[in-house]
């Protein structure tokens, strides 16, 4: 049964003071920080934040996890809260009672203010098995969305498959995931080169190339993946840009001025390509199209990427 927590009591000399492991907002980092204290046989709790108040420094479904020994990974909010919350995380861990905690508008917690002005809602739940944080983990290795379903009545945590994404169902609450993006940056240049180091900076899984092969082209790119082709020749390009609207990743990015792309738009039409399929490329490639060296095109490229997955662009 989930308990609200009651009003923080001061730390007592000698108690326990929970310490950052590491800096991480990653979902998947902050799943098996608390998936290894468990095969390790600690106790450790997932935080979960399910609801928000105005404004937010992070997504709903954000997580943090925490050991037994104070040591804490993830963010709920911008840093603010979060050791307070590994405070709760171990309260919980000693009772074995889950609980909700409520923070900034419309929390008991006073003296703890968000600078967004918002507030947010957080569920602590202490972890009895890794078994649902590994099948989370498998299924994104295998490049498949998953879910974790948490059920606060009953204080169970399970992994599960759905469409529906991260927030309230019925009276359980789901966290989606998804794989990391994955960019295959074509071509063989400075402007590739530069594009490729951003998108590894970025924390994506990074592949270069400089033609097509049919044998990995295909196996690569899935509805969680970007392809950038920074060609300057649309011959070699063609047979990379076929192969990127049959696959349909959620980004398709090309190189080139408005003249460039009105020649390609035309060859794919020749080719059988129908209005809406060539629609899905970005050409020019990037959010600010005039950027004429390798750096600023790399950034203008990678940023519209990002904004891409954030908007949830999906040719599927």
């Amino acid at each position: 049964m989930l308990h609200h927590a009651p009003i923080m009591e001061p730390v007592q000399e000698g108690s326990l003071i929970p310490e950052q492991a590491f800096l991480t907002d990653d979902s998947e980092a902050v799943l098996r920080f608390v998936a290894d204290a468990l095969k390790d046989g600690m106790a450790a709790a997932l935080v979960t934040l399910v609801a928000i108040r105005g404004g937010a420094a992070r997504p709903l479904g954000a997580q943090m996890a925490v050991r037994e020994d104070g040591l804490y990974c993830g963010f709920v909010s911008g840093g603010c809260v979060e050791s307070a919350v590994a405070y709760e995380a171990l309260e919980v861990m000693a009772s074995g009672e889950d609980r909700t905690v409520m923070y900034g508008v419309g929390s008991p917690y006073f003296d703890i203010v968000l600078p967004c002005g918002g507030g947010i809602t957080l569920t602590v739940h202490k972890l009895r098995t890794a078994q649902p944080l590994l099948e989370v983990l498998a299924q994104l290795e295998q490049r498949k969305p998953a879910v974790l379903r948490y059920s606060p009545a009953a204080g169970t945590l399970e992994c599960g498959r759905t469409d529906k994404e991260t927030g309230w169902q019925d009276d359980e609450f789901l966290v989606r995931f998804r794989p990391c993006v994955r960019v295959i940056v074509y071509g063989r240049s400075v402007e590739a080169q530069a594009a490729a180091t951003v998108a590894k900076a970025a924390g994506y899984d990074v592949h270069t190339s400089d033609g097509f092969n049919p044998k990995t082209s295909f196996a690569l790119m899935d509805a969680d993946t970007a392809v950038i082709m920074l060609y300057h020749d649309l011959n070699r390009e063609l047979p990379v840009l076929q192969a990127a609207l049959a696959a349909k990743p959620f980004y398709i990015g090309a190189l080139g001025s408005q003249r460039t792309h009105a020649a390609r738009v035309a060859r794919l039409t020749e080719l059988g390509w129908r209005e809406e399929d060539i629609a899905r490329i970005k050409a020019p490639v990037g959010i600010f199209p005039k950027a004429r060296d390798a750096c600023s095109l790399a950034l203008s490229v990678l940023a519209d990427v990002a904004a891409a997955r954030l908007n949830g662009a999906s040719s599927s």
